[in-house]
């Protein structure tokens, strides 16, 4: 994939979204479908948006979703894991973002990002979100994201 001019933001148009949700909104919308995130699960399989992940964050849900915390059975896990992997397009984030993330662990959303040519990066860490306007993509709460695609959702 070729990279975009710098500085360019990416126009909402009616194609789906190029997205990439960090582990724990993606965690928080499998593991808590009552939650504040629960819709997420059908919005992932609605055709409106491609969420992105790489084996890196793959293998991190999977690891994360085995936490005795959770106290998930390992067929529950499977499921889970099967369900959120069958919505995202793997990407492999070869195109490494410009800009950094304080938190080393976080910097892979960047890059899949960058490298898959996302719209918007979802998360509630504030190491991403204090990165907002640095990149060629919007860095979003969950919340400003949902406020997005339902503004989509009524132009269409």
């Amino acid at each position: 994939m070729g990279a975009r001019e710098p500085g360019r933001k990416p126009l909402i148009s009616p194609v789906p979204l190029r997205v990439v949700f960090d582990t724990n909104v993606a965690l928080a919308a499998m593991l808590f479908r009552s939650g504040r995130l629960g819709w997420m699960r059908e919005h992932w399989h609605s055709g409106n948006v491609i969420p992105l992940a790489s084996n890196s964050t793959v293998a991190e849900f999977r690891r994360i979703l085995s936490y005795p915390k959770f106290g998930l059975q390992s067929l529950y896990q499977l499921e889970a894991l099967a369900y959120y992997v069958s919505a995202c397009t793997m990407i492999d984030p070869v195109e490494k973002c410009p800009v950094l993330c304080r938190d080393p662990k976080d910097q892979v959303f960047l890059d899949i990002a960058q490298s898959g040519m996302a719209e918007v990066l979802v998360t509630r860490g504030n190491d991403l979100l204090a990165l907002a306007g640095q990149t060629d993509f919007t860095i979003e709460t969950p919340e400003a994201y949902r406020r997005r695609i339902e503004t989509i959702d009524r132009s269409r």
